[in-house]
């Protein structure tokens, strides 16, 4: 079994592949592959689109990568494979995005990616850190987590649904925040699960061995 983390230039992708590499051997999941080729994408059994920085940026930067964002469609659609967004990589699976402009987004979980305003005016944005996950859903990727389980956030937009059952798990701050979303064979994290410790290994686990 192929797992491709799918590499457009949107942040450093080490911590990521390490840590799935480690799960993929604890869970005996095959072969990880750090990729920007579409073929690579083609012939994945399991896609994960990371992604750091501004909305805007990550969507026109994976359109830059000829062939790759079809790659990534054909994946998640037609082919119905498992599919894990992380932080930006998330964010893309919305209807819009709003960071600075509109931006359209795959639309494969409807929602818009609206700016963190925090009813405590004390709560600084971007939300940095570590902070207690609330499990609103149930899924074969939460097996094991529970509420209260710490997760590492680093961001100033998030997904507000269109449909509250698409959220799987938000965290406070200054409100409700989405951290975890899915749908069919989609599922998105807005933490790292890279750097949130035992909680995202055992995620990354856990969508590992997922069949959709």
């Amino acid at each position: 079994m192929l797992t491709v983390l799918v590499d457009y230039d949107s942040g450093n992708l080490h911590s990521a592949a390490k840590a799935f590499e480690r799960m993929a051997r604890e869970t005996d999941s095959g072969e990880i592959l750090v990729s920007q080729r579409p073929d690579d994408v083609a012939r994945a059994d399991r896609v994960v689109l990371p992604g750091d920085g501004a909305f805007p940026a990550c969507r026109r930067g994976l359109q830059g990568f000829d062939g790759l964002e079809d790659a990534v469609l054909e994946a998640v659609g037609p082919r119905g494979l498992p599919f894990l967004g992380i932080c930006v990589g998330m964010q893309m699976l919305a209807t819009v995005g709003r960071e600075y402009e509109d931006v359209p987004g795959f639309g494969l979980i409807g929602g818009a990616i609206e700016r963190i305003v925090p009813s405590d005016p004390g709560l600084k944005v971007p939300h940095m850190g570590w902070n207690d996950l609330v499990l609103t859903g149930a899924h074969p990727v939460l097996g094991g987590l529970k509420t209260g389980d710490h997760a590492y956030f680093v961001h100033s937009y998030q997904m507000v649904m269109d449909d509250p059952a698409d959220r799987l798990a938000h965290v406070d701050y200054g409100g409700d925040v989405t951290a975890i979303v899915a749908r069919d064979n989609v599922v998105g994290t807005q933490f790292h699960p890279e750097k949130s410790q035992a909680t995202g290994l055992g995620l990354i686990a856990n969508f590992l061995r997922w069949k959709p």
